[in-house]
């Protein structure tokens, strides 16, 4: 499906010098209702049509998280797999284009998890996601010190969906700040969701990164926009990405645009070599050193 020979000496060059690891990316929001799940959604449905292969981590509980926005259920689940009561691909969903690993309870748990259980969970996120180009995280709400999320992994690209609004951006920042200065996190790529158009996107973008250039040492990043659209409120009623059930609308070429952006993120030095592996060794480290922030939904 690449249409452009440059692209693809481009992407070729990548897997080459990351020796063809799953690229993983936590999607992020200062505060619920910003619209954090949806672009998780939206985004691996616009990277599948793109012909990349898509893992979604979907660290929150119910309600009205990813697999009941896709009107799925889950009789298994990651903390079963770990728990050894199923193998990895009977946790596995298959949505439109992508797969999705429900890891909710798995996450909550894993500072309660034997050492076996805690194998067997890495061993199953690398199976999952053997063959996979991306894997999008929809990763938990994070308050006060206590339980991991992935987002807090080092070296995992952050990206972060800003609500235009004086509060989501003040929370937004909040979160930005609180990353940058305790997890020492250097760069956020920076989505605005529901807006007018690119000019007001714009203006969220330069407040948020001139306040972060004169008090953090984090650089944020303009990743794009999603418009204002009755066609994404009305495929998110009808359980269907937007790219899949009206694919000429705004936000559906807005999602097309940014999967294409996607690929073209660069390779920041910090991220792990080991993809997921060294993702989950990470946290589980970090879990142990008593430095966690505690997930909330």
């Amino acid at each position: 499906m690449r249409s452009e020979h440059g692209w693809d000496q481009a992407e070729g060059l990548r897997r080459l010098l990351v020796g063809n690891e799953t690229r993983i990316v936590t999607v992020v929001a200062g505060k619920a209702g910003v619209g954090r799940t949806s672009m998780t959604i939206n985004l691996a449905a616009a990277l599948a049509r793109s012909g990349k292969d898509v893992l979604v981590l979907d660290e929150n509980h119910a309600p009205n998280n990813l697999l009941e926005r896709l009107m799925l259920s889950a009789p298994r689940d990651l903390l079963d797999v770990a728990q050894g009561r199923c193998a990895v691909q009977q946790a596995v969903l298959r949505a439109q284009g992508f797969t999705i690993l429900p890891a909710a309870r798995a996450m909550s748990a894993l500072n309660r998890l034997q050492t076996i259980e805690q194998q067997r969970l890495e061993q199953a996120l690398t199976e999952a996601s053997t063959g996979v180009d991306v894997m999008l995280v929809d990763a938990s709400l994070l308050a006060s010190p206590s339980a991991p999320s992935s987002s807090l992994a080092t070296g995992v690209s952050l990206l972060v969906v800003v609500d235009a609004t004086v509060s989501g951006i003040t929370e937004s920042y909040a979160l930005i700040k609180r990353l940058a200065l305790e997890n020492a996190r250097l760069r956020f790529e920076i989505v605005v969701n529901r807006v007018a158009g690119s000019r007001e996107a714009m203006t969220v973008f330069d407040n948020m990164a001139g306040v972060a250039r004169r008090h953090l040492a984090a650089r944020l990043e303009y990743f794009g926009y999603i418009p204002l659209d009755e066609k994404l409120k009305r495929a998110t009623q009808l359980g269907r990405p937007v790219v899949e059930a009206f694919p000429a609308s705004l936000s559906a070429q807005a999602y097309a645009g940014l999967a294409q952006r996607f690929l073209h993120l660069p390779i920041e030095q910090s991220e792990p070599a080991g993809g997921i592996s060294s993702m989950m060794q990470n946290l589980m480290k970090q879990m142990r050193s008593g430095k966690m922030v505690q997930v909330v939904n």
